[in-house]
């Protein structure tokens, strides 16, 4: 069992930022935190942005946005699966942790959201997509196992929408969500708030859906019917090699956020009739996007550097510190940001190991994050033939380079769909040695030299198929950082 060294919790709440006050009394009462994970759903693909095929369909999403925090600039770090759950939960970066490919198991002693709320007081409960385990996508992941999560209705990593399967408590009998999977684990997150609001305890729940993540044709055949592929309207950056593929796939993608926008509107009423709305800090966001045919790049893919990749929704209520007014946040939010955010405005202390910053400070402030960088990386790229990256994204630009050399700077406010790299232009040449400067700067805070992919997998002693990934078939050897110890320096 892990010890985490916590000031005194009384302590706690007297000297740092007061979590809320009661209405009724002038006892503090901690926040409920409940985080909305979706899966592969891009930043850009949002009613509030101004995506054509969802203004007016998402009216619960839509509304989040316009009476909260929308951290307009969200980046995930490492944009697949596992990186992101890593360093979500951890506030470390996949370089520091060595969780930077799917498929690998996160040490048992890694100190996690989870835990740290849990230390503090709260009860916690995980629902839906899990992908840390790194023991068998399909197998079940025992509490030892499950990172300081104590309610448990969750599985490894499936696709299988309609037939998609869990494990809860102490068993490992496998079970199935009936119908559609986000419509029964919200029905299940809804339970859990019912039964836990106005507790003794308040509570950490992070809900995760699979969706929108392809098989795109798996969404309900009656959302479908709102979208045809002769109507889709695709982002412009979209090469025609890829228009009439980008299309068929985007009917799928956007009737499972029609499903999901329903999902978080059963979600905030049921929060509204438990009391319980304005004591709760809510998050809707994604752990990477889709490229959907953008910058030529193929529907399904993410991992790449590009805003469509890259660039994931961050919306945040929390009525009791923030009122229901519409707040719009420049400064980018890296994921490995998150977790002290949350700590934060729940009136905890920053753990030591965590690297990422409180971001809550440019909520009312936006002066205080203005010259934030946002790094993204991908150590061992495994989705097709890439080369190794490292860049940052600020509220303006975007920088990126390979081992080779600098890859592309774009400058948003101008250039919002990427076109225009300004690489080698004249007059950008001061632009880029600042985003160059900006870069290693990150870097170093991260304590990353970015290296050629070999020295990771051999600093971390990862065994790779051909394809470059961990092997997740039948029988396939498990790894992990904590399990590959032989090939650590």
């Amino acid at each position: 069992m892990k010890t985490i060294c916590l000031i005194p919790i009384a302590l706690v709440f007297a000297v740092l930022l007061p979590a809320c006050v009661n209405s009724d009394s002038a006892e503090t009462v901690s926040p409920n935190i409940i985080y909305v994970l979706t899966d592969q759903w891009r930043a850009q693909s949002t009613g509030y942005n101004g995506d054509p095929n969802l203004i007016g369909k998402t009216p619960n999403i839509d509304l989040l946005a316009a009476q909260g925090v929308n951290f307009k600039n969200a980046i995930s770090v490492c944009p697949v699966c596992t990186p992101y759950r890593a360093a979500l939960l951890t506030g470390q970066y996949p370089t520091t942790t060595g969780m930077f490919m799917n498929d690998l198991h996160l040490p048992e002693e890694s100190v996690t959201m989870a835990e740290l709320f849990k230390e503090a007081g709260y009860q916690t409960c995980y629902i839906g997509k899990w992908h840390l385990d790194g023991m068998g996508r399909f197998e079940f992941t025992p509490p030892e196992r499950r990172q300081g999560f104590e309610y448990w209705k969750a599985l490894e990593c499936s696709h299988n929408y309609n037939n998609l399967h869990y494990y809860t408590g102490d068993s490992d009998e496998k079970k199935y969500w009936e119908g559609y999977a986000p419509y029964a684990e919200t029905d299940e997150a809804i339970s859990y708030i019912r039964e836990n609001a106005g507790g003794d305890k308040p509570f950490l729940m992070v809900l995760a859906w699979g969706t929108p993540h392809f098989p795109h044709h798996t969404a309900p055949e009656e959302l479908q019917k709102n979208f045809s592929p002769d109507n889709i309207i695709l982002r412009k950056n979209v090469n025609e090699e890829m228009k009439e593929r980008a299309k068929k796939e985007s009917v799928g993608y956007y009737a499972h956020i029609l499903a999901l926008d329903s999902c978080m509107g059963k979600l905030q009423n049921a929060l509204e009739q438990a009391g319980i709305s304005e004591n709760t800090i809510l998050v809707f966001t994604s752990d990477h996007g889709e490229m959907m045919g953008s910058q030529g790049v193929r529907p399904k893919q993410k991992q790449v550097p590009w805003a469509e990749s890259v660039k994931v929704p961050f919306l945040l209520r929390y009525p009791a510190r923030f009122g229901n007014k519409k707040m719009v946040v420049d400064a980018p939010i890296n994921t490995p940001d998150i977790l002290p955010t949350l700590l934060t405005l729940a009136g905890l202390p920053v753990h030591d190991a965590i690297e990422g910053e409180d971001m809550s400070r440019a909520i009312e402030n936006k002066e205080e994050a203005a010259d934030k960088a946002a790094l993204i990386m991908s150590v061992s790229p495994f989705a097709g033939k890439a080369d190794e990256y490292r860049g940052i994204y600020t509220s303006r630009y975007a920088y990126v380079k390979t081992l080779e050399g600098p890859w592309f700077l774009f400058d948003h406010e101008k250039d919002p769909l990427q076109l225009d790299n300004l690489l080698g232009k004249p007059g950008y040449e001061e632009l880029q040695k600042d985003m160059e400067r900006m870069l290693n700067r990150e870097l170093a805070r991260a304590g990353d030299e970015f290296l050629p992919r070999e020295y990771y997998i051999d600093k971390w002693g990862y065994r790779l198929t051909e394809g470059g990934y961990i092997d997740y078939s039948a029988g396939a050897e498990f790894q992990g950082p904590g399990l590959n110890k032989s090939g650590q320096d």
